[in-house]
């Protein structure tokens, strides 16, 4: 199974979007998106181990 480890124009896009924010953040609010983002990473790896399971 190909793992594509590239990213799309697409997503390369989007990260540039994210990072002109971020730069734009003060440290306390760049902290506080950072938190949120890294939960959000863990509730996609708890889905996709849950859907791992079920098939």
């Amino acid at each position: 199974m190909d793992i594509p480890l590239e990213l799309s124009l697409e997503q390369k896009f989007n990260l540039k979007v994210y990072e002109e924010q971020i730069r734009r953040m003060n440290q306390e609010q760049a902290q506080t998106f950072l938190i949120e983002v890294l939960q959000q990473l863990m509730v996609k790896d708890n889905v996709i181990r849950h859907l791992m399971r079920r098939v």
